[in-house]
């Protein structure tokens, strides 16, 4: 069998049904699903002097990839990650040290290419340990861009520019991910809209106002981010249970009102921590710490809205 029977042909070109694969993987349909074999591509017509690239095998890092190497002539060596974005993988390990010495051993890749380099994108630096790389499998670790799309003009010189080692999560980018984020809370949302309207909109706060305004709203963590944002929904709810029937007893139009000012921004803060396996903003000891820290306020405060607001319905 030829060295090159293994090594399995692909394009720059996106096809329609490349398209629509994408579509289902915002929209969470068959989330685990939609995978690349993982294994050593041919882009273009490489030679044995062309660029690696190292990519997981999640089809919207793979197709980011090779999409924004038009023109180009190289390798991409996939990972198994599971369906499972670079940044993501790297986190989790799957794109780490070992899988790369598998695939690259597996590959033959040291047959098929002269020199002794492969590119990683930058967010999969913390799966890998590039000096076990080099000692176990001989093969140099270069980490590119943060963004496939800045490979170009970054093997002009094999140099990234400090633009290019910039993380942006930009307004297009947070606004991409509200289709899987609604797709999470779709059941709730159907039964809470059964119920009242103030919990839809701590749920549609939580998914769809937070990743749009998330850079704007005060403070670092998103726990906080969110009981901010969820406090600013909760007060034209409390206003109305406050107002509605200014006949009735003071205490119990204060308890409907503070029933939402505990239910609301507990909701939207649970929402907006969970958005931090959304984004490259965050890491995983920051994540457990907010998890520590604001998961048991969250259940509090949401545990004695909800009696309180189940009791004064009995009590109405």
């Amino acid at each position: 069998m030829s060295l090159t029977s293994g090594i399995r042909t692909t394009t720059s070109m996106l096809s329609p049904g490349n398209r629509w694969d994408h579509f289902l993987a915002r929209w969470a349909v068959n989330r685990m699903g939609h995978l690349v074999e993982p294994g050593l591509f041919s882009l273009g017509n490489p030679t044995p002097d062309s660029p690696v690239f190292v990519s997981a095998n999640y089809t919207l890092s793979f197709d980011a990839l090779r999409s924004a190497l038009r023109g180009i002539d190289g390798y991409i060596l996939v990972l198994d990650t599971k369906g499972v974005n670079v940044w993501c993988a790297a986190g989790e390990g799957t794109f780490g040290t070992d899988e790369l010495v598998k695939r690259i051993d597996e590959s033959h890749l040291r047959e098929v290419v002269k020199h002794r380099i492969v590119i990683l994108p930058q967010l999969g630096a913390p799966g890998v340990a590039a000096h076990e790389v080099k000692k176990r499998a001989h093969f140099k670790v270069e980490y590119g861009p943060v963004r496939a799309e800045d490979l170009p003009e970054y093997l002009k010189t094999r140099e990234a520019t400090l633009e290019m080692r910039r993380v942006r999560f930009t307004i297009k980018d947070r606004i991409t991910l509200i289709p899987v984020e609604l797709v999470a809370v779709l059941i709730p949302l159907l039964v809470l809209i059964l119920l009242r309207s103030p919990a839809i909109a701590a749920l549609l706060g939580g998914t769809i106002l937070f990743p749009i305004l998330l850079p704007w709203i005060p403070t670092h963590d998103f726990s906080t981010k969110g009981f901010i944002l969820g406090g600013i929904l909760a007060l034209p709810f409390a206003f109305v249970a406050f107002t509605r029937n200014p006949t009735s007893a003071l205490w119990l139009r204060s308890a409907w009102a503070l029933s939402w000012m505990l239910l609301i921004p507990s909701i939207t803060a649970f929402i907006s921590l969970n958005f931090t396996g959304s984004t490259t903003f965050t890491s995983r000891s920051g994540v457990r710490r907010e998890i520590f820290a604001y998961i048991p306020t969250m259940a509090w405060m949401f545990g004695i809205g909800l009696v309180l607001n189940i009791g004064l319905i009995f009590i109405h």
